[in-house]
C-alpha cells in the first residue's frame, strides 16, 4: 500500500543454460529506496520477497537501447570472452541491469555483471 517509485537498477539475476540462454528460472530484484531500507514495507503478495544483497565485487559491462534477453546474453559472452581464464567469477548466474524508465527512448543504461569469487 506504499508507493515507492521508480528505483533503479531494476536488476535480473540469469542462470545460463548450456547454450548461454536464460533458463526458464530468473529472479527480478528491485531496490528499495533509501527513506524505507531501515522499515521496508511488508509485502502483501507471498511470491514477493525481501532480500539484502550482500556486498559484492563485480565485473561489468554497459551498453545502451531497450535492452532484451538476446542483448544481455550477447554482452555476457562478449564480457566472457573480455575476461578470458584468468578472471575468477560465478558462473552459475549473472546480473542484468537496467537503470531507465520504460518511456525513456535515448540515452539508456544497461548493464550485465559477473560476481567476482
Amino acid at each position: 500500500g506504499v508507493g515507492m517509485g521508480m528505483t533503479a537498477p531494476v536488476s535480473i539475476t540469469a542462470f545460463p543454460a548450456e547454450d548461454g540462454s536464460f533458463q526458464q528460472k530468473v529472479k527480478v530484484s528491485l531496490r528499495i529506496p533509501s527513506q524505507f531500507q531501515a522499515n521496508p514495507p511488508c509485502p502483501t503478495d507471498e511470491s514477493i520477497k525481501i532480500e539484502e544483497r550482500q556486498e559484492m565485487t563485480i565485473y561489468s559491462t554497459q551498453f545502451g537501447g531497450y535492452a532484451k534477453e538476446a542483448d544481455y546474453v550477447s554482452h555476457a559472452a562478449k564480457l566472457k570472452a573480455a575476461l578470458g581464464s584468468e578472471a575468477a567469477y560465478r558462473t552459475d548466474f549473472y546480473l542484468c541491469n537496467g537503470y531507465d524508465p520504460p518511456m525513456k527512448p535515448y540515452g539508456r543504461r544497461n548493464e550485465v555483471w559477473f560476481v567476482k569469487e
